[in-house]
């Protein structure tokens, strides 16, 4: 039997949509998958982290971010005062691409419409973008990590902040203190956005928002010459 798309339906709970998708099909990555990876966390939580895809550790378990760049996002949240069980993770895709490889455009068109209602069903007031897929999926963008991030979106109500996907430390160590900036600047947002612990609606002060211009895409004559739009404190 043909297992049902997504269309505009919308569910209730995250169990329920978990129930849907199923023992998934819906593209080739149901047959070379172990586990299908849903998502994990606080179902009403306030931050929510969206990454790429699965990798071994992650297919074998059936959970996102279990392997050494889930380490290191525990070690990341935990420099912010959070751990996991705080936050909602999930992923692009929700099953491994054969050898870690990037996902495809059939993947992510095939995907991406459970993440959306996942995103709808936790109504997190901040959300943090791991790497490329991630960030030009929720920004509706065509542009690089290395280009937004550092910078401060809202979309849909939502605030967004690209973030160096954790993996990318594990292959330039250099990249390390620069993923703690950035979970500063995250805690930062957080501290200052309404319903999360800040009084300051725009989430930014002495800094400026980026908000994407019509049709998505964000107004490159609104960036600013530096990559910082919020001040650290």
């Amino acid at each position: 039997m043909a297992e049902e798309p997504m269309d505009d339906r919308h569910f209730a709970d995250p169990e329920t949509l978990h129930a849907f998708i199923g023992d998934c099909h819906r593209c080739p990555l149901g047959d070379t998958r172990t586990c299908l990876v849903f998502g994990v966390g606080d179902p009403h939580a306030e931050l929510m982290f969206v990454g790429e895809a699965p990798g071994k550790n992650e297919d074998l378990k059936g959970e996102p971010f279990v392997g050494a760049a889930g380490q290191l996002l525990d070690e990341l949240l935990g420099s912010i005062g959070l751990v996991r069980s705080q936050v909602y993770i999930a992923n692009i895709l929700k099953c491994r691409p054969p050898g870690n490889r990037d996902p495809q455009p059939i993947e992510i068109e095939t995907c991406t419409p459970f993440l959306a209602e996942q995103i709808r069903l936790i109504d997190p007031k901040v959300i943090a973008t791991l790497g490329n897929f991630a960030t030009k999926f929720v920004l509706r963008t065509e542009r690089g990590i290395t280009a937004l991030r550092g910078k401060l979106y809202h979309v849909e109500g939502r605030q967004i902040v690209p973030i160096f996907h954790p993996a990318a430390a594990l292959y330039t160590p250099a990249k390390r203190d620069t993923l703690l900036e950035d979970f500063r600047r995250l805690r930062a947002v957080i501290d200052r956005t309404p319903d999360a612990g800040g009084p300051d609606e725009q989430g930014v002060e002495g800094g400026r928002t980026v908000v994407p211009a019509a049709g998505g895409e964000p107004d490159a004559k609104d960036e600013p010459r530096t990559p910082t739009l919020f001040d650290l404190e």
